[in-house]
Parts: C-alpha cells; sequence; structure tokens
C-alpha cells in the first residue's frame, strides 16, 4: 500500500499528547547537563584550580618572566652542538660579582642537562651533556689546587646511586670518590674540608620497626649516613648514622604507604648538606626532621640540634631563627654563626610559604639563636626542593633558589644587588628547569681540546667550550705555496664575543684557513683545524626546519576551520530537525480513503 500526499490533502497538525512526551526528555537533558556541569565543576575544583594556583603572574613580570621566550629560553650555537640558557639580569645596573658561576640545569625545558659555567653575563663558558643526572656542581680546594666537582648516577626514590667526580682544568677527569662499603653515593653533598678529605653523604635502607609513626613493625628505613674519607687513599676516617641519635617519631615526613620494601623505605632523615669547622664539630642538615644538628667529630655523639622536634634553643627572633622547615644547606661561618637555605615548604605550592636564606647567631653556652639576615627574593620565591646560600669573600651573600630557576646577589644587609633568572619565574612552582645549587668562583679552563669552528656563508663561527684565558681570535689564511709545510699568514683579529664568536670571511681567504685563540699577552692557545671556505648548511639547515614548522602550521590550521566548520554545519542541521519535532504530518480521513480504493484497483 502506497501512501500519497498532496499540499491540499495535508497539513501541519499538533499531534495529541505529543508536547507532555517531548518534555521529558528535554527534562532528562536538563538534569543530566545540570549532572555534568556539577561533575566538571569538581573536577575542575579538584584538578585544575591547585594547577592554576601555582601559576606566579604578576603585574612586574617581565616578558622574559611570562614565558614569552619559552619556560626556560636556551640559545643555540652553529660551531657547537649544544644549547644552553638564556638569562634575563635584573635590576638595571646590576652589580653582579664578575666571577663565574657554577649550576647544573635539569628539567623538562633543559636542552642539554648537566654541568655548567657561565659568565657574569650569563654567557655560556663550559658545558658537558652528562648521562643520567648531574647535582651539585662547584668549585673546590684540593692540595692547593682547583676543582670542579660534581655527582654524577641515576636518581632513585628521592636520592642518589652515583659517585662523586673531579676535574682538573683540562677538564680531565682526575678523581672518582664512592663511598667505602656496599653503598652509594648519594647526590646531596660532597664537600672537600680544609684538611683536604671529603665529606660525602649516603642512603642506606635498614630494617626497622616503625610502628611509632604508624609503619609495619617489620619495616624498611632510609637511613642518613655521612662518611668522611681520604680523597687520594679511599680510607674511612670517620662514618655517622642517624638512627643511633634520632628516632623515625622525629621527622615530620608523612610515611604513607612507605616502609613496606626495601626500594620504598620510609625516608624519615633526609640528610642533604655535611660541613666540618676547624675544631673537628660537623654540622648536618636533615630536611625531614627540620633540623641542624651539631656532631662531636671524636665520639660522634650529638652535641646540639638546632629546629625541629629536638630543639634545645630559644629563639630571639620569634621563631625566625629555629622554625625554618625542609631546609638544605646548613654551613659554619665562624664557631657560633650558621647558614642555610630555608625552603618552608616541601611540595604543597602553598604560596604563602616563603623561601629565604638566613644567617643565624648561636650563643651555644646559653642555647639561644638569632636570626641576623633574611635573604629574600624581591618576587617572593617558594622552593619546594633543593636550594643554596654561599658567603662570598667580598661579603656579598649568593643565593640560589634550587627548584625555581634563578640565582640573586645579597649586600651583607640583606639588599639585592643582582638578579638572575634561567627561566620563566611565572611557571617556577613546575620545575620545569631547575639546579640543586648555584655558586660563583674563580676558575681558569684551559681545556685540553682545539677550538670548535664552523663556515656560514661569509663567516666563520669559533668557539672553545671551556676556555677562559681567549680574548681575541686570529684569522689566518694559507700562503698558497705548498700542502706539505702549510704557511698561514694573518689577515684579521677580532675581540672574543661571548661563547661564540662571528668572524667575516676575508676577501684573501679564498681556499684553506684557520683561526686562532690569542690570550692577552698576544700569545696562541690554541688553533683550530684547517677549515676550507665554501657554502654551509648551517644556516640552510635553520631555514628549512622555520619552513618547516610554518607549514605544519598552516596544515594544522586549514585541518582546524574544517574540523568547526562541519562541526558548526552539523549542528545547525541538527536544529532544524529538531524545530519539526514536535509536529506530524497527518493524512485527511478522505485521501486515505481514497487511497485505499486506488490501492485495490487491479494493475
Amino acid at each position: 500500500m502506497s501512501l500519497r500526499t498532496s499540499s491540499a490533502s495535508l497539513s501541519l497538525c499538533f499531534w495529541p499528547g505529543s508536547r507532555d512526551r517531548t518534555n521529558v526528555p528535554g527534562r532528562r537533558r536538563l538534569i543530566s547537563a545540570v549532572i555534568a556541569a556539577i561533575g566538571a565543576f569538581v573536577l575542575f575544583y579538584l584538578y585544575a584550580v591547585p594547577q592554576l594556583k601555582r601559576f606566579r603572574f604578576r603585574s612586574e613580570l617581565s616578558w622574559y618572566d611570562l614565558g614569552l621566550y619559552g619556560f626556560g629560553p636556551s640559545q643555540s650555537y652553529i660551531s657547537f652542538d649544544e644549547e644552553s640558557p638564556i638569562v634575563e639580569i635584573s635590576p638595571p645596573g646590576a652589580q653582579c660579582d664578575p666571577r663565574y658561576t657554577f649550576l647544573a640545569p635539569r628539567g623538562d625545558s633543559v636542552a642539554h642537562p648537566g654541568p655548567m659555567i657561565l659568565d657574569a653575563r650569563g654567557e655560556l663558558v663550559w658545558m658537558k651533556y652528562n648521562w643520567g643526572t648531574t647535582q651539585d656542581f662547584r668549585i673546590q680546594r684540593y692540595k692547593g689546587q682547583d676543582y670542579v666537582t660534581y655527582w654524577q648516577g641515576d636518581e632513585e626514590d628521592g636520592h642518589g646511586r652515583g659517585s662523586w667526580y673531579m676535574l682538573d682544568s683540562t677538564y680531565a677527569t682526575k678523581y672518582i670518590v664512592s663511598p667505602v662499603g656496599a653503598m652509594d653515593g648519594d647526590l646531596h653533598d660532597f664537600h672537600i674540608t680544609v684538611n683536604d678529605t671529603a665529606l660525602i653523604t649516603i642512603y642506606d635502607p635498614i630494617p626497622a620497626d616503625l610502628t611509632s609513626v604508624g609503619g609495619p613493625e617489620l619495616g624498611w628505613l632510609y637511613e642518613g649516613v655521612f662518611q668522611e674519607v681520604d680523597i687520594e687513599t679511599g680510607e674511612l676516617l670517620f662514618e655517622w648514622r642517624s638512627s643511633k641519635f634520632f628516632p623515625p617519631s622525629s621527622s615530620y615526613e608523612p610515611i604513607n604507604d612507605r616502609g613496606h620494601e626495601r626500594t620504598l623505605g620510609y625516608d624519615y632523615f633526609h640528610m642533604n648538606s655535611v660541613d666540618k669547622d676547624d675544631q673537628g664539630r660537623y654540622l648536618v642538615s636533615a630536611r625531614h626532621t627540620h633540623s641542624v644538628t651539631c656532631i662531636d667529630g671524636s665520639t660522634g655523639e650529638v652535641l646540639w640540634t638546632l629546629g625541629g622536634k629536638d630543639n634545645e634553643f630559644s629563639d630571639a627572633s620569634n621563631g625566625a631563627a629555629t622554625q625554618f622547615e625542609w631546609q638544605h644547606d646548613a654551613r659554619w661561618h665562624g664557631p657560633n654563626q650558621i647558614t642555610l637555605f630555608n625552603n618552608a615548604a616541601n611540595g604543597d605550592y602553598d604560596l604563602q610559604k616563603i623561601s629565604h636564606g638566613a644567617l643565624i647567631e648561636l650563643d651555644i653556652p646559653a642555647r639561644q639563636a638569632t636570626l641576623l639576615t633574611s635573604y629574600n627574593h624581591p618576587q617572593d620565591l617558594m622552593a619546594t626542593s633543593q636550594g643554596n646560600l654561599q658567603v662570598l669573600d667580598t661579603g656579598n651573600v649568593l643565593v640560589g633558589w634550587g627548584h625555581s630557576a634563578a640565582y640573586t646577589e645579597f649586600s651583607r644587609e640583606g639588599d639585592v644587588l643582582c638578579d638572575v633568572h634561567f627561566g620563566a619565574s611565572a611557571y617556577f612552582s613546575f620545575g620545569r628547569i631547575v639546579s640543586y645549587r648555584v655558586t660563583k668562583g674563580d676558575w681558569i679552563g684551559t681545556p685540553d681540546t682545539l677550538p670548535d669552528a664552523a663556515v656560514a656563508d661569509d663567516s666563520v663561527f669559533v668557539s672553545w667550550n671551556g676556555a677562559t684565558e681567549v680574548v681575541s681570535w686570529r684569522l689566518e689564511v694559507w700562503d698558497g705555496a705548498g700542502l706539505e709545510n702549510m704557511v698561514f699568514t694573518t689577515v684579521d683579529e677580532v675581540d672574543r664575543d661571548g661563547f661564540e664568536t662571528e668572524i667575516p670571511l676575508h676577501p684573501e681567504v679564498t681556499t684553506f684557513f684557520r683561526v686562532c685563540a690569542i690570550n692577552a699577552d698576544g700569545d696562541i692557545l690554541s688553533t683550530t683545524e684547517i677549515l676550507q671556505r665554501g657554502p654551509s648548511s648551517a644556516r640552510g639547515d635553520f631555514l628549512t626546519v622555520h619552513w618547516g614548522v610554518v607549514v605544519i602550521a598552516i596544515f594544522a590550521s586549514v585541518c582546524l576551520v574544517c574540523g568547526l566548520y562541519c562541526a558548526v554545519n552539523r549542528q545547525l542541521r541538527r536544529r532544524r530537525s529538531d524545530a519539526y519535532g514536535l509536529y506530524r504530518l497527518v493524512v485527511h480521513k478522505d485521501e486515505a480513503e481514497n487511497d485505499s480504493e486506488h490501492d485495490r484497483l487491479p494493475i
């Protein structure tokens, strides 16, 4: 049976009862939308809001700190394969200490993590791309000679498994120091004493009863250990263990689900620095007990404890000298003064908690502590981990902000002299670029490698990783007399301009040439390999990459526009269809009867 309709015989009629039936799905859709909105709000509050709180946008931030140039802006080179950070120095006319800066940047926004030396302008001097993790990079003196030292290894469960490396002025490894016994070297501290011995930190998992902190009776504890060893012979001179003097209940670190396995022990102490004064007393910083402890250098007995649950000192500064939390890098400065970096936070991202450096005076017989100076960042930074304080021989104080990619130099009184950022400060709490410590010092680098050079168009780009004594570059050209004993003559000399210097090729450079590194006395320090003038792909590669990005961006934009068009078009069709959803075409009775008769006619 077929149904024939016409404009005369059909009319739009409201279907009886359809209003009630259509209101039911409408109400259901409304309820579903409300539930979805509530769920989205809850998810937003639980997951998005805590992340949004971590942003540190402020009205006075520069374009650099707002991230216009990226989370961790970096600079690439033509003659050198790796990248170094681009820093921002403030305030205008900053009075930065002219010596070299030692740091080891790492994180998701660091192209090439590893130990690094920068000059006072933030220009690269030396860097090394290391495997694993590199921490605690600084300059130290051993037997009258300067070495750069760092820890390298694998980071595991908040501590390290590796060794400490000592490099001489040629950047050759002269010593590798490891703990005595079947233990791994921890990443937190390697300190060479005035007696030419090394203090090293260790995390040793041991069986322990953890019921006092809500853990298992047969559990595992990360014990804080430090050793003093002879660098030359590896002989163990002294060892101290935290569990003999501090029980698990002295910790502020919640145990949560830790302590059940050897590889997931309860890190109740978290030793992160150890120092020794000229009286033979050791000073130990324990982050998770919020304490700094003085230890007898002969017996290992605890002489006194500042801060934490075992604090023995009254506070003449209304709590500012004893109520530090999650601190790092406690150091002696004379018999009665110490410095430390007060993190004040441990991953909770409470922006009310402000990190700072502290200089504290101790009246040890009276057991009284006084905060002499607090060193605060102008942006009130919160470093949830890492960090250090170094008192320079000028009396100025350098603070490395650890989890925040910055270091700041203060006057003795706490005024900011120089603030350097090597990452965008609006995103510091995300830890995309960090450095465990930052220090300064004098250094003479004389690498045993040749300078690097690359020809690009009508220039040669030259650099020498680690060289500190180069003041100019001399361009020398082959005289064309013979290839067996090639003779080169000088055609140009330009001043060194940062890590990499561009030297325009002189018209006399037609074939072979070389570049010589010149010191302040006019002597040749080293010479590049023999180069040849010709086309270079260095800049062409950059343009290729650049246009490749442009093509990808255009393709993605076209796909986005097409997707939006299809989505909008589909939504419009759905709305037109819904507009007729409450009505139906109804056939009149007469027309229906005619159709029935027509169907009965023989064909």
